[in-house]
Protein backbone atom coordinates (compact mmCIF):
# COMPACT_ATOMS: atom_id res chain seq x y z
CA UNK A 1 0.00 0.00 0.00
CA UNK A 2 1.56 3.53 -1.09
CA UNK A 3 1.75 5.80 1.82
CA UNK A 4 0.29 8.89 1.24
CA UNK A 5 1.87 11.91 2.08
CA UNK A 6 2.46 16.25 0.97
CA UNK A 7 5.06 18.86 0.88
CA UNK A 8 4.51 22.43 -0.50
CA UNK A 9 6.96 24.68 -2.04
CA UNK A 10 6.50 28.25 -3.09
CA UNK A 11 8.74 30.04 -5.25
CA UNK A 12 8.58 33.69 -7.20
CA UNK A 13 10.65 34.74 -10.30
CA UNK A 14 11.22 37.34 -11.92
CA UNK A 15 12.09 38.70 -15.49
CA UNK A 16 13.00 42.03 -17.51
CA UNK A 17 12.36 41.42 -21.34
CA UNK A 18 13.38 44.05 -24.03
CA UNK A 19 10.09 43.81 -25.35
CA UNK A 20 6.24 45.34 -25.33
CA UNK A 21 3.88 43.67 -22.33
CA UNK A 22 1.63 43.01 -25.70
CA UNK A 23 4.21 40.55 -27.21
CA UNK A 24 5.60 38.81 -23.50
CA UNK A 25 2.01 38.31 -23.00
CA UNK A 26 1.64 36.69 -26.58
CA UNK A 27 4.49 34.52 -25.56
CA UNK A 28 2.24 32.85 -23.12
CA UNK A 29 -1.33 33.39 -24.47
CA UNK A 30 -0.73 32.06 -28.24
CA UNK A 31 0.10 28.36 -29.66
CA UNK A 32 2.53 29.71 -31.67
CA UNK A 33 4.29 31.71 -28.76
CA UNK A 34 3.84 28.99 -26.55
CA UNK A 35 5.69 27.10 -28.62
CA UNK A 36 8.51 28.72 -29.13
CA UNK A 37 9.98 27.88 -25.56
CA UNK A 38 7.69 25.50 -23.75
CA UNK A 39 8.78 22.22 -24.49
CA UNK A 40 11.82 19.72 -22.26
CA UNK A 41 14.75 20.73 -24.37
CA UNK A 42 17.33 18.50 -25.53
CA UNK A 43 16.27 14.89 -25.32
CA UNK A 44 12.77 15.58 -25.34
CA UNK A 45 10.13 14.83 -27.85
CA UNK A 46 6.79 16.03 -27.84
CA UNK A 47 3.80 13.26 -27.94
CA UNK A 48 0.75 15.39 -27.42
CA UNK A 49 -0.16 19.38 -27.35
CA UNK A 50 -2.71 20.87 -26.97
CA UNK A 51 -3.28 24.27 -26.51
CA UNK A 52 -7.19 26.07 -25.69
CA UNK A 53 -6.17 29.89 -23.93
CA UNK A 54 -9.38 31.24 -22.42
CA UNK A 55 -10.67 31.11 -18.73
CA UNK A 56 -12.16 27.57 -18.59
CA UNK A 57 -9.84 26.48 -21.42
CA UNK A 58 -6.78 23.50 -20.71
CA UNK A 59 -3.62 23.02 -21.83
CA UNK A 60 -1.77 19.44 -22.18
CA UNK A 61 2.48 19.09 -22.94
CA UNK A 62 3.39 15.48 -23.04
CA UNK A 63 6.64 13.95 -23.84
CA UNK A 64 9.62 11.46 -23.39
CA UNK A 65 12.78 12.06 -22.25
CA UNK A 66 16.06 10.15 -23.83
CA UNK A 67 15.36 7.85 -20.32
CA UNK A 68 12.22 6.81 -21.81
CA UNK A 69 10.26 8.57 -19.05
CA UNK A 70 7.03 10.28 -20.13
CA UNK A 71 5.98 13.46 -18.21
CA UNK A 72 2.52 15.47 -18.84
CA UNK A 73 1.41 18.73 -17.53
CA UNK A 74 -2.55 19.53 -17.44
CA UNK A 75 -3.18 23.14 -16.66
CA UNK A 76 -6.71 24.67 -16.40
CA UNK A 77 -6.90 28.54 -16.56
CA UNK A 78 -9.13 30.19 -13.74
CA UNK A 79 -8.30 33.83 -14.49
CA UNK A 80 -7.08 35.79 -17.54
CA UNK A 81 -6.75 39.99 -18.00
CA UNK A 82 -5.30 40.53 -21.46
CA UNK A 83 -1.88 42.00 -21.00
CA UNK A 84 -2.02 42.22 -17.07
CA UNK A 85 -2.17 38.45 -15.73
CA UNK A 86 -2.59 34.49 -15.73
CA UNK A 87 -3.66 32.48 -13.20
CA UNK A 88 -3.47 28.78 -13.83
CA UNK A 89 -3.46 25.47 -12.18
CA UNK A 90 -1.39 22.49 -13.16
CA UNK A 91 -1.03 18.68 -12.56
CA UNK A 92 2.99 17.01 -13.76
CA UNK A 93 2.80 13.38 -13.93
CA UNK A 94 6.33 11.09 -14.53
CA UNK A 95 4.77 7.99 -16.36
CA UNK A 96 1.21 8.69 -15.17
CA UNK A 97 1.55 8.72 -11.92
CA UNK A 98 0.37 12.28 -10.49
CA UNK A 99 3.91 13.93 -8.94
CA UNK A 100 1.80 17.07 -7.77
CA UNK A 101 -0.57 19.87 -8.24
CA UNK A 102 0.27 23.83 -8.60
CA UNK A 103 -1.22 27.02 -8.69
CA UNK A 104 1.10 29.61 -10.96
CA UNK A 105 0.43 33.30 -11.28
CA UNK A 106 2.25 35.16 -14.47
CA UNK A 107 2.03 39.36 -14.08
CA UNK A 108 3.00 41.33 -16.72
CA UNK A 109 4.10 45.00 -15.60
CA UNK A 110 5.59 47.91 -18.13
CA UNK A 111 9.28 48.11 -17.11
CA UNK A 112 10.71 51.57 -19.59
CA UNK A 113 9.95 49.77 -22.96
CA UNK A 114 10.24 46.60 -21.79
CA UNK A 115 8.34 43.84 -19.31
CA UNK A 116 8.84 43.04 -16.03
CA UNK A 117 7.30 39.74 -15.89
CA UNK A 118 6.61 38.01 -12.21
CA UNK A 119 5.83 34.18 -11.81
CA UNK A 120 4.76 33.04 -8.24
CA UNK A 121 4.04 29.44 -7.97
CA UNK A 122 2.73 27.53 -4.90
CA UNK A 123 3.20 23.25 -5.56
CA UNK A 124 1.58 20.03 -3.21
CA UNK A 125 4.15 17.38 -4.02
CA UNK A 126 2.47 14.62 -3.64
CA UNK A 127 3.22 10.87 -1.80
CA UNK A 128 7.23 10.97 -1.51
CA UNK A 129 7.59 12.97 -4.34
CA UNK A 130 10.92 15.19 -3.46
CA UNK A 131 10.92 18.48 -5.77
CA UNK A 132 14.28 19.29 -4.10
CA UNK A 133 14.19 22.84 -6.23
CA UNK A 134 14.04 20.62 -9.47
CA UNK A 135 10.54 23.11 -10.22
CA UNK A 136 11.83 26.33 -9.62
CA UNK A 137 14.85 25.41 -11.55
CA UNK A 138 13.23 24.09 -14.74
CA UNK A 139 11.09 27.63 -14.47
CA UNK A 140 13.93 29.72 -14.35
CA UNK A 141 15.22 27.81 -17.57
CA UNK A 142 11.84 28.15 -19.24
CA UNK A 143 11.84 32.23 -18.62
CA UNK A 144 15.37 32.03 -20.19
CA UNK A 145 13.62 30.27 -22.67
CA UNK A 146 11.03 32.81 -23.35
CA UNK A 147 13.39 35.24 -23.32
CA UNK A 148 16.04 33.82 -26.41
CA UNK A 149 12.60 32.95 -28.19
CA UNK A 150 11.32 37.08 -28.08
CA UNK A 151 15.08 37.91 -28.65
CA UNK A 152 15.00 36.08 -32.21
CA UNK A 153 11.62 37.47 -32.93
CA UNK A 154 12.93 40.92 -32.33
CA UNK A 155 15.97 40.12 -34.62
CA UNK A 156 13.35 39.09 -37.06
CA UNK A 157 14.93 35.04 -37.39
Amino acid sequence: MTEHSITHGTFSLERTYDASRERVYAAFATAEGKAAWFEGGEGYVTLERVFDFREGGSERLTGRWESGVVSQFDARYFDIVPGERIVYGYEMRLNGTKISVSLATIEFKPAGQGTRLLLTETGAFLDGYNDAGRREHGANLLLDRVGRSLSRELAGA
